[in-house]
């Protein structure tokens, strides 16, 4: 609420106050009832006398009474306030500018104690129109005392010097920039006061251009003194009296830049220009320029370049139509000695022994004697020998005070004074001079050596030039003659080399061709047309890709020409392709590639390619080989495990069976479980076979024997509906391999067969012997037996036939078949020596031949005939228990053997590592030991190699479901069994090595 409002004032309690203008009348109707002041008539006198001079000044005060400064302030005051005017009238300070509370607090706790305080140029930082702004003032506090002499307010005098304060500013920012502007001119600047030419101010290029010498405060004629005997002195002192300015253009000053050396003459553009006061005087000078020294001589080196090189180029002229050296050397000396003003110009050719020469041409200038003659090089001194033979140039300037008397006498002689003379050095001998003279003392520049030395260069290659055509014109003759001779000789051989590159391109084994850029068919090799069966005729010009190596292959033709557009770009391509060729389908290497000219440019494509469909074939056979073998070591590994198993049920069923009671029904329980076993031994057995780690009990056999003897059981095999065919020769070489396995191989394939016809068809056994001259299917050159069985059954499509041989790869259903039958043949195969071939189609039928080494006749002892051993029936006649020592890792067939001797009446020790088994031979008395093969950290066949160092009688028993051991194993002479064994097996080995012990 405004204070003022709510005023009734009394006219007598005003009369202190004058008009005091706007904030005198603000004042009388302000209601200061509401302020720590109390009303106007209660004010005391010094409060009122106060109160009436601010108003009369105009000067910008502010009053603040008591502890709290209410304020009062005159219209000044109020217009420096801006928008807080009017509310600060009757405000306390601290309140009425909060923003510079802490130092009106200052002010106030001073000057109340007595003191006063006094601020020029005061920053402080108000908010006069609602936002912050820096402002600048003059401000005088002192105190006003009440009626008893005590401080009882302040009264503060304050006058804005803010915009006095920012010219200030910027105009000391505006003379920094001038000063640096004057301390980067690139001009020389310097500022000279006084009518002694004090050097007041210096710019860096100034001082560059005067040796940087320490001219600060000291006199032109002081700091330079080499300056006053050239006159700037007096220049200085004309344009300080007079006022008018001095321009000098290209004036040439002699500065001494470095103390003790001589004066350094440097050209200058300058002024000095007069510098005034206010009333027009002059009172200092100053003086710009610019250092033009180095333009001024690239301006003189630029016009004697001009004028060198307008000789050179009438020297070049005149010189051009001579074909004569003499010709050449009598006008060059001429327009040299004419361009220089010289007194004579000469050139001599040197002796063989280097010491005479003769100057065999000259000019002399008019008035001047010629000097052609011959002369010894001594006689013209030795310093003039040793820089002509060394290749220098020989310069003096005055003979007479340049070289020793008896050195000049010959100069003297010649009425010359001034000499340059070129030496011509060609491998290292001193062959010819250049020279030019003058009949008085001459200082020769740089550029009348520089213009000799390049006339000379010149005319000496022009000469040489000359010469050169000269000779090449007397040999041209000649070579015109060896030419043409050359050139039917070459024409010859150009064409038996493109007969013979032809004979090359024909004879390649390789498909090639020779393409337009845009694939045009230029030329076909003979390989290429053969493979087509057509005529070069045929194509000449047909775009490549509508040829027929590519019309039949569905999408080539597109592939080819856009192949042939990036080669024709300049890219190389080379792909493997698959065409449908007229012999059928092949795969080729091919490529194209462009052919380039001298100039980079492509002017034809060359397409080849190279039949490599045996070797892809033989890729992928050999990839099949590889995934067999893989397949054979993960079957074979799988089956070793499972013998394992196998063994320990076989064994704890033995067991079982010999020692439960005569019980029909527990003994037909044990029977089955034992026949699932000995099936799944089976199973193993053929898996084994396949993995090539089956032990084959190999003997030579006559085919025709064993088929005959098993032809009743394959046709009760095959059933009624089938008609089984056999066809073998009188004479068939024997083989090597287990009958039993081979007669198991046959029942297989008969069975395949069978299953293929639906039991409905015909199937044909047949052998030949064959001799193979190169490898064949895997098989390399040797006497082979193959045994063929074919049957008339719906076949096998390409996919099928790959994996046919694969371990548990079957095409029958469920329950039908375990996919080993032909995994195992293949086995049979491989491990005899030989190889399984399958060919087959659909609805052709399929063909399995076993391919078998044949045995010498020589070789081939008398095959017993086949037959399957009745069982031993006999009872097992009791033996002396015996020690054993019965090592294994794995547990349960540790545990079966065991039960297997035990029972048999043995006393049994275990061990279940190579390690243990060591240990307990140590201290125990074994009469055979019978150990696994394959375990970890020492097989079986390492530990016996072990004991029998020690032991060397030890009978040792070596338990494997793998057919092959280690190298070392026939030196061992070991006693094997195979996984898995019936007791009675393991009992009979065991009898057999007591007896052999």
């Amino acid at each position: 609420m405004d204070p003022a409002a709510n005023l009734a004032p009394d006219d007598s309690s005003l009369a202190f106050l004058p008009a005091g203008g706007a904030l005198g009348a603000l004042i009388r109707r302000f209601d200061w009832s509401q302020t720590a002041l109390g009303p106007l008539a209660e004010w005391p006198s010094s409060l009122k006398t106060v109160t009436a001079m601010l108003l009369l000044s105009p000067t910008p005060i502010a009053l603040l009474w008591g502890e709290r400064g209410v304020m009062i302030y005159n219209d000044a005051y109020s217009e420096l306030a801006g928008s807080r005017h009017p509310q600060l009238l009757g405000s306390e300070v601290r309140e009425g500018w909060p923003e510079v509370a802490e130092f009106n607090d200052n002010v106030m706790k001073v000057v109340l104690a007595g003191g006063a305080l006094s601020y020029k140029d005061q920053e402080l930082l108000l908010y006069r129109s609602g936002r912050p702004e820096r402002a600048w003032m003059n401000l005088d506090y002192s105190p006003v005392f009440d009626d008893q002499a005590r401080p009882a307010g302040v009264i503060a005098l304050v006058v804005e010097t803010t915009e006095r304060v920012m010219a200030e500013r910027e105009l000391q920012r505006q003379q920094a920039r001038l000063q640096q502007m004057f301390e980067q001119a690139p001009g020389l600047m310097a500022m000279l006061r006084g009518p002694e030419h004090v050097f007041e101010m210096t710019n860096p290029a100034y001082l560059r251009v005067v040796g940087e010498r320490d001219v600060i405060g000291r006199p032109v004629r002081e700091a330079l003194p080499e300056v006053e005997r050239q006159g700037f002195i007096d220049i200085l002192d004309q344009v300080y009296r007079s006022g008018t300015a001095f321009v000098g253009s290209g004036i040439r000053v002699g500065l001494q830049r470095i103390q003790g050396e001589a004066e350094e003459e440097r050209l200058l553009d300058f002024v000095f220009q007069p510098v005034t006061d206010a009333n027009g005087d002059v009172y200092g000078i100053f003086v710009e320029g610019h250092d033009v020294t180095e333009r001024a001589e690239a301006e003189q080196a630029l016009r004697e370049n001009e004028q060198r090189l307008r000789f050179l180029d009438a020297l070049a002229k005149e010189t051009a139509r001579s074909v004569d050296a003499d010709a050449i050397l009598a006008t060059t000396t001429r327009m040299l000695g004419e361009h220089l003003g010289l007194s004579s110009c000469a050139y001599a050719d040197m002796e063989p022994d280097q010491d005479s020469f003769t100057i065999r041409g000259d000019w002399s200038a008019p008035g001047c004697t010629s000097i052609v003659g011959h002369y010894r090089l001594a006689a013209f001194g030795s310093l003039a020998v040793q820089q002509l033979r060394a290749g220098e140039a020989f310069i003096v300037d005055d003979h007479l005070a340049r070289l020793p008397a008896a050195d000049a006498a010959t100069f003297q002689q010649l009425d010359i004074a001034a000499t340059i003379c070129l030496p011509l050095v060609k491998e290292g001998r001193l062959t010819a001079l250049m020279a030019i003279h003058d009949r008085v003392p001459r200082v020769w520049s740089a550029c009348e050596l520089a213009l000799l030395r390049e006339v000379t260069d010149r005319s000496w290659a022009h000469i040489e030039r000359v010469r050169s055509a000269a000779a090449v014109r007397q040999r041209e003759q000649c070579f015109l003659e060896q030419l043409e001779a050359k050139v039917a000789e070459r024409t010859a051989a150009l064409a038996r080399s493109e007969a013979n590159i032809r004979a090359v391109l024909e004879t390649s084994h390789l498909y090639m061709a020779m393409l337009a850029p845009d694939g045009a068919i230029l030329y076909v090799n003979a390989t290429a047309l053969a493979g087509i069966g057509a005529r070069f005729n045929e194509l000449a010009y047909l775009p490549f890709w509508e040829s027929p190596w590519f019309a039949a292959t569905p999408g080539m033709p597109e592939r080819v020409r856009e192949m042939t557009r990036r080669v024709a770009a300049g890219a190389t391509e080379r792909v493997t392709m698959t065409l449908n060729m007229p012999q059928g389908v092949r795969v080729f290497d091919f490529s194209v590639r462009p052919v380039t000219g001298e100039d980079g440019s492509i002017f034809a494509l060359v397409p080849e390619a190279l039949d490599i469909s045996e070797r892809v074939n033989a890729e992928q056979a050999l990839q099949q080989l590889h995934k067999m073998e893989a397949l054979g070591s993960l079957t074979g590994g799988i089956a070793h495990d499972f013998n394992n198993l196998l063994m320990a049920v076989l064994g704890s069923l033995d067991l079982l069976r010999r020692r439960m009671p005569a019980d029909p029904a527990l003994l037909r329980l044990v029977d089955n479980a034992r026949a699932g076993a000995e099936r799944g031994a089976s199973l193993t057995a053929r898996m084994l076979t396949f993995a090539r780690k089956q032990e084959l009990h190999k003997t030579p056999i006559d085919l025709a024997q064993l088929i005959a003897g098993m032809k009743e059981l394959l046709l009760s095999s095959l059933g009624p509906t089938i008609q089984l065919q056999v066809e073998l020769p009188t004479r068939l070489a024997q083989v090597k391999t287990d009958p039993n396995q081979l007669e198991t191989a046959l029942l297989n394939l008969a069975a395949n067969a069978r299953d293929a016809m639906a039991g409905v068809g015909h199937i044909r056994i047949a052998a030949e012997e064959l001799t193979l001259t190169e490898e064949q299917n895997g098989l390399p050159a040797a006497r082979y037996v193959r045994l063929e069985l074919s049957d008339s059954g719906t076949g096998m499509d390409e996919a099928t036939l790959k994996r046919a041989v694969e371990p548990f790869f079957t095409t029958k259903g469920v329950g039908k078949g375990t996919g080993l039958g032909l995994s195992m043949v293949h086995g049979l195969a491989e491990q005899s020596g030989g190889r399984l071939v399958l060919r087959s189609s659909p609805g052709a039928g399929t063909t399995a031949e076993i391919w078998l080494p044949a045995l010498a006749a020589d070789n081939a002892p008398a095959s017993a005939p086949v037959s399957t051993p009745a069982p031993d029936e006999s009872p097992r006649r009791t033996t002396k228990p015996l020690t054993l020592l019965a090592v294994d890792d794995d547990e349960l067939v540790l545990f079966s053997t065991v039960g297997i001797l035990e029972a048999a009446g043995h006393r049994v020790l275990s061990a279940r590592s190579a390690g243990e088994a060591l240990d307990l031979l140590r201290v125990n008395q074994v009469d055979i030991l019978i150990t696994d093969h394959a375990m970890p950290l020492m097989s079986g066949a390492q530990l016996a190699a072990v004991v029998r160092e020690t032991r060397p009688q030890l009978p040792v028993l070596l338990v494997s479901g793998y057919a092959e051991l280690p190298s070392t194993t026939p030196a061992l002479a070991l006693h094997r069994l195979a996984k898995p064994f019936t007791p009675d097996q393991l009992l009979d080995a065991i009898e057999q090595l007591r007896g052999g012990s």
